[in-house]
């Protein structure tokens, strides 16, 4: 290997056979690393003339830190995220900050101070909105980020970490599709939300490659959580033709959508199938259990950290953008149309016919 004075992290780690980690904390200072492993990678750094990156050289000297800031820290959402970064920060010996970003609702903006690490090696931000200010503010700095899928749209050229999208809201309409529903309404969220727009496109792929056209009055935008599932399926619920089955895009809208069709004096999946997208721990939890996509929270704040390192040591990424795979999880919140196959459990609509 060449000496430059752009050797990289993983360059140092790979001759030296330890993790970038491990390059780190002797970087940083750290005493848990073995004393022939420390001298080792010592001499490639000299060897090499290793050039600290400007957010490296600020932590010179102290324990490698990095910042999670979110919006979002008490939602189930936020939760899962922070307990894979806190994860991999423990594996990766690396201390966590996380601070919260408050909104300001006079001004219609964030505390740019709670964007900013301080004395970090970088940030995780899980936001629902970062601006291309907030963004140019942080490359000033040269403060590493890299933004976890909210509801933010990554700017340009900033490293971010999601789900497929895309692929899940695909599979959860295909999923009822396959089951005979040919009505099939969709709570999407706030339109505004890069993540409900992937889902909600995913949906209207699946119906028209299944020649089934989309209904726009099938289509509701709702606002995020339990309540605003339940006003979206309740409107959905009270059309002349409402659907047989409903796809919402998160787990909370699905969730309320479950509780429309029971006060509804309706039955979930008799008489109205529900999918949703998230997999939070309350859905294996709910009567029925819902179906869901899982998007991978934890995996996603893990890979965030990990990915944070690499971009610290001036590790070369292939892509800024990195999306982990979704999954349908199959749960007993959807059935045929009108309880078909279940024999014994007819829905309540059949049950009226027969009355």
């Amino acid at each position: 290997m060449a000496k430059s004075d752009r050797t990289t992290l993983a360059e140092i780690a790979r001759e030296a056979n330890v993790a970038i980690s491990t390059v780190s904390k002797v970087l940083n200072g750290h005493t848990d690393v073995a004393v022939s492993t420390r001298l080792r990678i010592e001499r490639l750094l000299a060897e090499h003339s290793y050039r600290r990156t400007p957010a490296a050289r600020r932590t010179a000297g102290r324990a490698g830190l990095i910042d999670l800031v979110t919006d979002e820290p008490d939602s189930l959402w936020g939760l899962e995220v922070l307990a894979g970064v806190s994860t991999a920060a423990q594996d990766l010996g690396l201390g966590l900050i996380v601070s919260a970003a408050h909104y300001l609702p006079a001004a219609g903006r964030r505390r740019p101070e709670m964007l900013l690490p301080r004395g970090s090696e970088g940030a995780i931000l899980a936001l629902s909105a970062l601006t291309e200010r907030q963004r140019l503010d942080l490359d000033r700095r040269t403060i590493p980020f890299v933004l976890v899928d909210g509801a933010a749209q990554a700017p340009p050229g900033a490293f971010s970490i999601g789900a497929t999208d895309f692929a899940g809201g695909y599979v959860a309409a295909e999923h009822l599709i396959r089951l005979g529903h040919h009505r099939i309404g969709m709570i999407g969220g706030p339109r505004h939300s890069p993540y409900a727009r992937a889902r909600g496109a995913g949906y209207r792929a699946a119906l028209d490659s299944a020649g089934l056209a989309v209904d726009p009055l099938l289509v509701q935008a709702g606002e995020l959580g339990h309540h605003g599932g339940l006003q979206a399926a309740g409107l959905l619920l009270g059309l002349d033709d409402p659907p047989t089955a409903i796809f919402a895009v998160d787990d909370q809208l699905a969730s309320g959508a479950c509780e429309a069709v029971r006060r509804a004096g309706l039955a979930t999946p008799g008489d109205i199938s529900v999918v949703g997208f998230g997999d939070l721990p309350f859905a294996s939890w709910m009567a029925p259990p819902l179906t869901t996509v899982r998007q991978p929270l934890r995996e996603m704040g893990v890979t965030a950290a990990r990915t944070l390192l690499r971009i610290v040591g001036d590790e070369r990424l292939m892509s800024s953008r990195i999306e982990l795979a979704t999954e349908l999880i199959v749960r007993a919140s959807t059935a045929p149309p009108g309880g078909e196959g279940r024999p014994g459990r007819p829905s309540r609509r059949q049950s009226e016919r027969n009355s």
